[in-house]
Parts: structure tokens; C-alpha cells; sequence
């Protein structure tokens, strides 16, 4: 009988978990690699919104890095509409247009 027991005196194969439980273990996972957001300095801010004005203005693409909790998700269009109340910008992409924070904004190129 000794030698079937494993390292914490249960059987290898007898090890299970709930599903709630499973669950629970993935959510905390996930939020482990959450990340926070980047603070900008003065000099980054400036490029970023010397980038979207000139996008808007000369109607080129602008490269920007959107904050992501998890990952940096990358968009590429043009600037069509700047929302400074709400601190907005509009960029038009290949087949639609998205509304994005400036506030969301890592860094921008054009």
C-alpha cells in the first residue's frame, strides 16, 4: 500500500478539481498579467499630439500604441475627427472607423 502513495499521500490518478474552482484559478492567473498603464512624460505627450494633429491635418496614416491592461494592441489609420471635450479622436481604418481615448494613447507615429 506504501509504495502507490505519491508525494502528499494521495493517488497520482485520484487528484480533481471543481469547475468552480478551475475557474477561479484562471481568473487569478489572468489578472496576475494584467499591467498597468504608463505614465508619459511631458515630451511624449507633445509627439503624441503633434502625430494626430498632423494626421488630421495632411490626412496621412498615424502608427499608435493603444494601452491594453494585458497587451499593447497597435492601430494604424487616419485621424478624420478630434474630440477635445471628450478627449477623443476618431481615426479611420481600412474598413471602419474606431473612436479612441487620448488618454489610451501610448505613443504615436506618423
Amino acid at each position: 500500500m506504501r509504495s502507490r502513495l505519491k508525494d502528499n499521500g494521495l493517488y497520482e490518478t485520484s487528484r480533481m478539481i471543481m469547475p468552480e474552482h478551475r475557474e477561479a484559478m484562471l481568473h487569478q492567473e489572468r489578472e496576475q498579467q494584467r499591467k498597468g498603464k504608463p505614465v508619459l512624460d511631458e515630451q511624449a505627450i507633445e509627439e503624441i499630439v503633434r502625430a494626430l494633429a498632423e494626421s488630421y491635418n495632411e490626412k496621412v496614416s498615424v502608427d499608435l500604441v493603444v494601452f491594453n491592461p494585458f497587451y499593447d494592441e497597435p492601430v494604424s489609420g487616419v485621424v478624420v475627427g478630434i474630440n477635445q471635450r471628450m478627449n477623443k479622436v476618431n481615426l479611420l481604418l481600412e474598413d471602419d472607423e474606431r473612436e479612441i481615448s487620448i488618454a489610451e494613447i501610448i505613443s504615436a507615429n506618423t
